[in-house]
């Protein structure tokens, strides 16, 4: 339901709306930990590996989807924030009918390129034939990836954070009981997580198209909403595109980043996947925090409130620093009890600890340059953080893994590219923060093109 969060204590939204945001984010990181988890317990190392290297091809699919969809969230924000409710159904409805006509272009091409993308991992060999099973059950399922996103970004936009919440959480519970009857009894391996994961969030968006048609959640939406206009789909893109394409570079990072250690060795590829999944945890505040100042400065920019929007953001990254400072400490301590959840291999859990203690520092500094970018999409300026998190990609995040994956035995190092590459982005972000302040004041913070009549 839609709720206006241009009023009351910034500080207070921020955590009213970012909570169910955060536990949101949780539920959904848990459907590719469960996958791993029991993998883990009822099946071998390659096994493991598989479901690893698959789904962090989905999770880079999944975050460029979201970071298209981004730009219907500010659309919608900005709308709500003005009081227009006749944009915002527009908004809703082209969001819609673009997303899953682009769901099922996706969906075909990727199957067909499934193992190409194997391929181009550098799979070990013991792991290939799970990866390729895991990933084609997977992209089966992206029209539904696809349309749970589209919906809760569109809740989110209308300032409505807790709905997307109760939608996953029933998919969680279905993923997580389907992981232990298909893997655990009936030894289904890889396909087995990938089925779970996609009969469980087309679970998901069945609950949620329901509970929509019933009780009416978008007022005032009819089939005209739905008829694609060029203006509205072009505000849309142009926030999108550049977010999702940066998603998807620093996703290419992390990818390569993985081929440098596919190319070690089965262990050293079990121990970064497993902590990739465990920063992916770790990661949910500063994303969560980014994701809630896209959606709250939207709001407050619409309604012409840009003092409100920058404390947004200052306040948001407060937060962050303070979770990302005491989770980089604690992982100091508990990073080989971490692994182990994931695994039984003791090498495995020799070799990730190192890797796992030097990458947690990244919750840190990336939590910064993640809010400037959430507050650089508020203001349809994405090309901003589509910069910043390219060049550290290219200049930092990239060729450090790699002269570190061949000139240190130890992961440590490998694990220092990422908090670099962050410091690289903060000082970017700072830069073009600095400058949109000189170029425009107040009112002026909005270009007139950013307006949809």
């Amino acid at each position: 339901m839609e709720k206006n969060l241009t009023n009351g204590s910034v500080f207070k939204n921020i955590i009213y709306f970012s909570l169910p945001f955060l536990l949101s984010y949780f539920l959904q990181t848990l459907y590719g930990l469960a996958d791993l988890f029991i993998i883990g317990r009822f099946c071998p190392t390659a096994s493991t590996t598989a479901v690893s290297i698959g789904s962090q091809v989905m999770h880079m699919l999944t975050v460029m989807i979201v970071g298209l969809v981004t730009g219907s969230l500010v659309l919608i924000g900005k709308a709500v924030g003005a009081g227009d409710s006749e944009l915002k159904n527009k908004a809703v409805g082209n969001t819609v009918t673009v997303f899953f006509a682009i769901s099922l272009v996706l969906t075909a091409l990727l199957l067909l390129c499934t193992k190409p993308i194997v391929k181009v991992m550098s799979t070990p060999g013991d792991a290939v034939e799970g990866t390729v099973n895991y990933l084609r059950i997977c992209f089966a399922g992206i029209p539904f990836i696809v349309l749970y996103n589209v919906i809760s970004s569109v809740f989110r936009g209308m300032g409505d954070s807790k709905s997307p919440m109760y939608f996953i959480a029933v998919a969680c519970v279905c993923n997580i009981g389907l992981d232990f009857l298909l893997i655990g009894k009936l030894g289904m391996d890889s396909a087995g997580a990938a089925l779970g994961t996609t009969l469980s969030q087309t679970i998901s968006v069945i609950i949620a198209v329901f509970f929509i048609v019933k009780k009416n959640m978008i007022s005032g939406i009819s089939k005209a909403h739905f008829r694609l206009r060029k203006n509205i789909v072009g505000q849309i893109m142009r926030v999108g595109i550049p977010i999702s394409l940066q998603d998807g570079f620093i996703q290419i990072a992390f990818l390569l980043i993985t081929v440098f250690a596919n190319n070690r060795g089965l262990t050293d590829s079990a121990a970064v996947g497993i902590s990739e999944k465990v920063i992916g945890i770790l990661f949910l505040v500063p994303s969560t925090l980014m994701a809630s100042v896209s959606a709250l400065c939207a709001q407050n920019v619409g309604a012409g409130k840009h003092d409100r929007a920058k404390k947004t953001m200052l306040d948001a990254i407060a937060i962050a620093v303070v979770s990302g400072l005491f989770f980089s400490v604690l992982f100091q301590f508990i990073s080989p009890f971490v692994i182990s959840l994931f695994t039984k291999d003791a090498s495995v859990i020799e070799t990730g600890t190192p890797y796992l203690k030097s990458y947690v520092w990244d919750c840190l500094f990336a939590a910064i340059h993640f809010i400037f970018s959430g507050y650089f999409c508020a203001y349809s300026r994405s090309e901003f953080s589509f910069i910043h998190n390219s060049v550290s990609a290219l200049f930092a995040r990239i060729p450090l893994s790699y002269y570190f994956s061949k000139a240190y035995k130890s992961l440590f190092y490998m694990g220092t590219a990422a908090p670099i590459g962050s410091i690289l982005s903060i000082l970017i972000c700072i830069v073009f923060y600095i400058g949109m302040n000189r170029k425009s004041k107040s009112s002026q913070n909005i270009r007139k093109e950013d307006i949809v009549d």
